[in-house]
């Protein structure tokens, strides 16, 4: 898979998990009929916002992802592909943190307020990092895929060539 894709799967699934959790955090407040925490999980959640869009104001790639980059091993055939795969085994926290979440949610709703907030400050911050990685790949002249590793290990990225032109769109 592409690492600009999954790059993007990943800002879609967080925000998508933000979704599910903030549903099921708003059915446990309206079964419980807490004001005050109905008045608490909205600012954190505006909090979350306001952090997730300061950290991901930028164009360029974060420090974390120009050092996978730097680091990824060159290769001159594509690497295998199974997205589905590869999505579950790099996003695993994710789906697990976000189901664990919701189960709780309906014991404690605070606990999918928090896991919501911190999804949404995941997907908000991530959300350039695809263009990022795509500007460089066009540079560079290069495509980056995941690399198959364990789901325990730290992700591993396969340079392999690719065509250098103008093929980003322009907004």
């Amino acid at each position: 898979m592409r690492f600009g894709d999954f790059l993007k799967a990943t800002v879609l699934l967080s925000a998508g998990c933000a979704t599910l959790l903030a549903t099921v955090t708003v059915l446990g407040i309206n079964r419980e009929g807490d004001r005050t925490l109905i008045y608490v999980t909205a600012a954190w959640w505006l909090v979350a916002i306001v952090i997730g869009v300061g950290l991901g104001r930028r164009a360029e790639t974060s420090p974390p992802i120009a050092r996978l980059l730097a680091g990824a091993r060159a290769q001159t055939s594509l690497p295998e592909q199974q997205a589905g795969t590869l999505i579950v085994n790099r996003l695993w926290p994710l789906l697990l943190g976000t189901i664990g979440a919701a189960v709780v949610a309906f014991v404690a709703p605070q606990v999918a307020s928090v896991a919501a907030g911190f999804t949404i400050i995941w997907a908000l911050a991530w959300r350039r990092q695809e263009r990022a990685v795509l500007a460089i790949e066009e540079r560079d002249g290069v495509r980056f895929y995941v690399d198959r590793t364990s789901p325990f290990s730290p992700i591993q990225l396969i340079r392999t060539p690719g065509f250098s032109g103008n093929y980003l769109p322009t907004i």
